[in-house]
């Protein structure tokens, strides 16, 4: 038989054959890595644009606000020593937690639940973000290559997530295998233009390649000392979006094979090798050559440092053209890395009861997949709202990643401090280095892009941890009062039943049928409700149901409900309320007679007012609803 989603999704996979699902260091790091090693196609522009745009305030103009662009590279060194005190941080985290969580599992287990709860909240904000800006970025990187397309930027965008979506569907292991094409791809295209970028920096053999515009670097007696350290602040924060998805690989240790915690770390230290090497060498070569950038200019820096080493002609065409296309793949499958991520976070928060359970169920491949969906969602929303424009949406990025930072890193210190192993004194001073870092450069984002619309993610980070601890409350409420013990008090014996007519047709004759099975005659009752005419008296409808009704229920009373304002749902709400207050010590049963079509669409032809009575008699206590169906066309008899 032709299965639609068995073609998309591929063959569902049983529980024991988890094994089929775990991956090695090359896929993982194309899965883990590519959010990280894709933002260096956007990190020293994002410095570049935040310097020009700030230098002004700085007292910078003309020559100086130009030169100003060359403190991307002292900024991006900066980075770098970041990044490495990072990874010398999570290589410890991996080892201590080789069942993944990062953050989240660190912080709960030696910070608290609070803590656990603002770290996973931040952390999933980013991932959501990640999946817009990446996506958003490459489309940028389309659009600089082919500038008409750029009117349908948000299609496009909108078609990469879904198809991202649906291979992470199929499992982490085929997403990545598929996805390491564009990473490594990616990787080799940019360490080329940085060999030959260098080679003719170096040799100066194309000096008719080097831009002519001479800048004037300005000196801290350029300005006051505040608007310096101001400048740099921002061009340093902005910077740091080139570190997100550093801590991706610690929140999958799990899917890597094993050694997982060995396999884990060595996959960082080369994810951070790449990284460190790519950014340093376009923020070098991009000051070298002269490039500057701002948030006007519609080609990327990527694409005119492309031009610049590559030329515009020949054999550097076509090899410009090649690293536009995988900058282009992977920025757009960079966000593979949040769907790897993002559902196994929102399962561990359902695991312990701080998001719908929902989020912990796996689907037939494996994977999370209601994690997927919602993701795909919210990303999809912020590319409708920011029309796939990045630089609009980078301002909100990169904090909630430094929260993680920040708060995983403090835990690792406590955790040391009560493990007290080997060297521990050590070990928790690397963390402790980590912690202060990160968050200082926390506080710098803040306070240098709140008003950029980092607030957004300062106020949405304690709603959505408010909502966590709700749904953990709501969850434990639930276990209480479902709780059993020997003193729990059971129902009355005594059982009313209550069967909803419309009229007199099969599924009624049905309904009641099944009544009468669960009950005695004198317990039965049937209701209609009736509309009466313009002068108040019984409808014709009814009248003709009274006379036909002792022909097809005989025993069965019916009784009839006035509704005068033509509602059907309120009418037998009011009437079960009354019923309920008169006879305490019965147990209400409802019949609903309900006729189901052979065809979904024919569904959208009935006005579903069975479904609004039962949904509204689920909220009373001591009634039960039973739904008696009747098959206009059953399948068998």
């Amino acid at each position: 038989m032709f299965n639609f989603r068995r073609i998309l999704l591929g063959r569902r996979l049983a529980s024991e054959e988890i094994h089929h699902t775990k991956i090695s260091n090359p896929v993982a790091l194309a899965v883990f890595s590519s959010d990280a090693l894709s933002s260096v196609a956007y990190g020293t522009e994002s410095i570049m644009n935040t310097i020009t745009l700030a230098a002004p305030a700085a007292g910078l103009t003309g020559a100086l606000a130009l030169g100003a662009i060359g403190w991307s590279w002292p900024a991006a060194l900066g980075i770098t020593m970041l990044l490495l005190i990072l990874m010398v941080s999570y290589n410890q985290t991996i080892h201590a937690y080789p069942n993944g969580g990062g953050a989240y599992l660190v912080a709960k287990d030696n910070l608290g639940e609070v803590a656990a709860q603002t770290a996973g909240a931040s952390l999933l904000i980013d991932y959501i973000l990640t999946v817009a800006v990446s996506v958003s970025s490459g489309v940028s990187a389309i659009t600089s290559a082919f500038p008409a397309m750029d009117p349908h930027r948000v299609a496009l965008a909108l078609l990469i997530i879904a198809f991202v979506a649906m291979m992470n569907l199929r499992g982490v292991k085929e997403s990545g295998v598929i996805f390491a094409i564009p990473t490594y791809g990616f990787v080799v295209c940019i360490l080329s233009l940085l060999a030959v970028g260098m080679y003719r920096a170096l040799t100066h053999t194309d000096a008719e390649l080097l831009d002519q515009v001479q800048r004037q670097v300005p000196h801290l007696s350029d300005m006051t000392k505040w608007a310096a350290i101001v400048l740099f602040a921002k061009a340093y924060a902005a910077g740091c979006t080139a570190l997100t998805g550093v801590e991706a690989i610690s929140n999958g240790v799990p899917v890597f094979k094993d050694p997982v915690s060995h396999n884990a770390a060595k996959t960082m230290r080369w994810m951070v090798a790449l990284l460190a090497t790519m950014f340093l060498g376009i923020t070098y070569l991009s000051n070298h050559f002269g490039l500057s950038h701002s948030f006007t200019t519609e080609e990327t820096l990527l694409s005119m440092l492309g031009h610049k080493v590559f030329g515009f002609g020949g054999a550097g065409k076509m090899a410009y053209l090649v690293t536009q296309f995988f900058t282009t793949a992977i920025l757009a499958l960079a966000a593979n890395t949040s769907y790897a991520d993002f559902p196994r976070l929102a399962a561990l928060h359902a695991k312990d009861g701080f998001l719908p359970r929902q989020f912990n169920s796996q689907g037939d491949r494996l994977v999370f997949s209601n994690g997927i969906i919602i993701l795909s969602v919210a990303a999809a929303a912020l590319v409708i709202l920011f029309h796939a424009r990045e630089g609009h949406l980078l301002d909100l990025y990169a904090l909630g990643v430094f929260i993680g930072f920040t708060l995983s890193q403090t835990g690792m210190v406590l955790h040391w401090w009560k493990e007290q192993g080997r060297h521990w004194q050590l070990k928790a001073g690397v963390n402790g280095l980590g912690a202060i870092t990160t968050f200082t450069v926390m506080m710098i984002i803040i306070f240098t892009k709140f008003t950029h619309g980092v607030w957004v993610v300062v106020l949405l980070v304690p709603s959505l941890v408010f909502l966590f601890f709700n749904i953990h409350r709501h969850y434990i409420r639930v276990r209480s009062k479902l709780a059993a013990s020997r003193t729990d008090i059971v129902y009355p014996h005594k059982n009313r039943v209550l069967v909803l007519v419309s009229g007199i047709h099969h599924g009624v004759v049905h309904a009641l049928s099944y009544a009468r099975a669960i009950a005695d005659y004198g317990e039965i009752e049937a209701v209609t409700v009736d509309f009466p005419d313009e002068h108040g008296r019984e409808s014709q409808s009814l009248e003709k149901l009274r006379s036909d009704w002792p022909n097809y229920c005989e025993g069965v009373p019916l009784r009839a409900i006035r509704s005068p304002y033509r509602k059907i749902v309120e009418p037998i709400l009011d009437e079960i309320d009354r019923m309920r207050r008169a006879e305490p010590e019965y147990i209400l049963t409802v019949i609903i007679p309900e006729y189901v079509t052979s065809n979904w669409w024919e569904n959208f032809l009935h006005n579903q007012t069975a479904l609004r009575i039962k949904g509204s008699l689920l909220l009373k206590p001591k009634v039960i609803v039973i739904s008696v169906p009747y098959h206009l066309d059953p399948v068998l008899d």
